[in-house]
């Protein structure tokens, strides 16, 4: 029979682990990625994103250097995600309490004590 021949050549089945001979070689997939080394884009002197595209000189986070911040209402999440109250508010977060208190400034509170011995 055909069994004895030389005609006949078992395929080795090729095991699992081992990579397709064509990785890294077509398309945009994992193979793809060793291969991506050049930066489009670098830090940001304004926002400190990764977004400035160097060749176009504009940052694609905030817009820089156009005097306007980019910002866009299709997008309500990104908005809120760099609005007033996400960050320290070194200035902001005292006001109310100044408020309340009329904006006094140079007085100094009474003593408890001494209010309590007159």
């Amino acid at each position: 029979g055909a069994w004895g021949t030389s005609l006949y050549t078992p395929r080795v089945a090729r095991s699992r682990r081992q990579a397709p001979d064509n990785m890294g070689k077509i398309g945009k997939g994992t193979g793809s990625f060793g291969k991506r080394h050049n930066k489009s884009h670098t830090m940001c002197r304004r926002c400190g994103r990764r977004s400035y595209h160097i060749q176009k000189s504009t940052c694609g986070a905030c817009g820089y250097p156009s005097a306007r911040k980019r910002n866009y209402n299709w997008s309500t999440k990104a908005i809120g995600r760099r609005t007033t109250g996400t960050g320290r508010m070194r200035y902001l977060k005292t006001l109310p309490r100044r408020f309340k208190n009329g904006f006094r400034e140079g007085t100094e509170a009474v003593s408890k004590k001494r209010a309590a011995s007159e």
